[in-house]
């Protein structure tokens, strides 16, 4: 008898149907699954096998095929247990043809229950597009499946739940959407716990507001990594757009808890640095996707910057300057997202206090140029604000004057953004990072002044065409904090000052 019912899997970000044709015929028993699986779905032979005879059905003593179409593309997801198991079922007529009305997907123990899956909110996506309208998921998957309007979701416990529901015995219960809390996401690290800084500060707002890269350098313990772990909290709130793209890629990763929702909070990434560059760029034998995907739409941040190996530092050119990231292997090819704020801090010199007031260096010229020459001029030349952060005078630690909130900075860097988004949307750009050269000359008007000031700084900063134009974009954003539309040359000198600092790692 033949049989046919719908599964799905992931390629990249995106989720695909899965046809699952099951056919048994007389032979010798035995069970074959073509149509390019991978190990994880060849195993279910034995998951099912015993899923189904432990949940009290019988498992058919003949010879069974099957078949997963498309059969030209590489099905990795144990999800597939279930679709399976469900038609060897229908096969062998334990339950009828209700069975093609819905997409399955779950992992089966051997004893029948269902195992959640990661990247089932593409492959609710896929269902739909598909115009199929009821998903059988495992209990921990319902929330992402429920994301999807216009499916019915159940996600039963055990295989004899779905059956007897096919069988028309026991319905299963549509799963309801729970209601959103309302208001922004609360960051918990927040900016008035930061005393002194005030340029630090200041640099931090200008990244923010625009989505500029950003390098912090100075003596340990001067508040740099205190700084960067607050940029999430002064970001603002994610669009639902912005929203659904984190959560697609949180899904794929596995990275979603139990019933969630929405990814509501941008994402903070903060790899150690001992990472590899499949763990940086994404990658494996089928590839999934890396931090610099993990931080989209968010902030990826690399503590201790030169500690990290040159070949996991160089990757990251492509994605900082296009956005997006292709990794390509002989079994797959998949394009992965990457628009990310790179925040990155460093030591002056090997042991911390070279330049510093109160310390000694106990450097040798050598180290610190053997230590700084870690990080390439191309890498440096994309990070758009360069800032030394100062030892702390007591004065400053001491402080009972409370610091600028997290919300108030948010609010004006969520006003610029806004401004942003209605000059740049039409372009499909949402932030002046993004920008182009092609769109400076339009977007970007300078004073006589201004423009006497970059072609000093062109000129005596030996600036690449592509660090002028980052100047150029960072003086915009600084010009839109103001409230201005003409970018004059007091926008365009604090923007050299910030550009400046990275002089001193040529």
């Amino acid at each position: 008898m033949f049989a046919q019912t719908f599964g799905a899997t992931t390629f990249g970000l995106d989720g695909i149907a899965i046809h699952v044709e099951v056919d048994i015929t007389n032979g010798l028993p035995g069970m074959e699954i073509v149509g390019l699986p991978d190990a994880a779905v060849r195993e279910s032979r034995e998951r099912v096998r015993a899923a189904i005879k432990n949940s009290g059905f019988e498992f058919p003593a003949q010879r069974i095929t099957i078949n997963l179409a498309p059969a030209d593309i590489k099905k990795d997801s144990s999800g597939l247990d279930l679709p399976i198991a469900i038609g060897i079922l229908a096969a062998s007529g334990q339950i009828g043809e209700n069975c093609r009305r819905c997409l399955f997907v779950s992992e089966l123990s051997l004893e029948g229950k269902l195992r959640a899956v990661s990247g089932v909110l593409p492959m609710a996506m896929a269902a739909a597009e598909q115009g199929i309208t009821q998903l059988v998921v495992a209990r921990e998957n319902a929330g992402e499946a429920l994301l999807v309007d216009g499916l019915t979701v159940y996600a039963p416990d055990k295989l004899t739940e779905v059956v007897w529901h096919l069988q028309e015995r026991r319905a299963l219960t549509p799963q309801q959407k729970r209601a959103e809390a309302a208001g922004l996401p609360i960051w918990g690290d927040d900016f008035s716990e930061v005393q002194g800084q005030v340029v630090a500060k200041r640099a931090v707002e200008i990244a923010a507001a625009g989505g500029h890269n950003l390098l912090l350098s100075g003596s340990p313990g001067s508040g740099k990594t205190m700084l960067a772990r607050r940029v999430p909290g002064i970001l603002p709130a994610m669009s639902d757009q912005e929203a659904l793209e984190v959560t697609k890629i949180y899904s794929i990763a596995g990275l979603l808890s139990a019933n969630t929702g929405l990814v509501s909070v941008r994402p903070f990434r903060s790899p150690h640095h001992t990472i590899s560059d499949a763990g940086m760029i994404g990658g494996g034998r089928i590839p999934k996707p890396g931090e610099v995907t993990l931080s989209h739409h968010g902030v990826l941040f690399l503590d201790e910057l030169p500690e990290f190996p040159r070949g996991v530092l160089e990757v990251l050119r492509q994605p900082l300057e296009d956005g997006h990231v292709t990794i390509s292997r002989v079994q797959a090819s998949s394009s992965y997202p990457a628009r990310f704020m790179l925040i990155a801090a460093m030591n002056p010199c090997p042991c911390g206090f070279a330049g510093d007031g109160l310390q000694t260096c106990t450097c040798t010229p050598a180290d610190i140029r053997r230590y700084v020459k870690k990080i390439s001029g191309p890498l440096l030349d994309r990070i758009d604000i360069h800032v030394h952060v100062p030892r702390l005078e007591y004065s400053e630690i001491a402080a009972t004057v409370p610091a600028e909130t997290s919300a108030a900075i948010r609010a004006r860097v969520a006003a610029v953004r806004n401004l942003q988004r209605e000059r740049l949307g039409q372009y499909g750009l949402f932030c002046n990072a993004q920008m182009g050269h092609k769109y400076l000359k339009k977007f970007c008007p300078l004073t006589k002044e201004a423009q006497e000031l970059l072609k000093q700084a062109f000129t005596k900063m030996n600036l690449s065409g592509r660090g002028y134009d980052r100047i150029i974009k960072v003086s915009r954003t600084i010009a839109d904090l103001a409230g201005e539309q003409i970018i004059t040359g007091q926008h365009v000198a604090e923007a050299i000052q910030f550009r400046n600092n990275a002089q001193k790692f040529d």
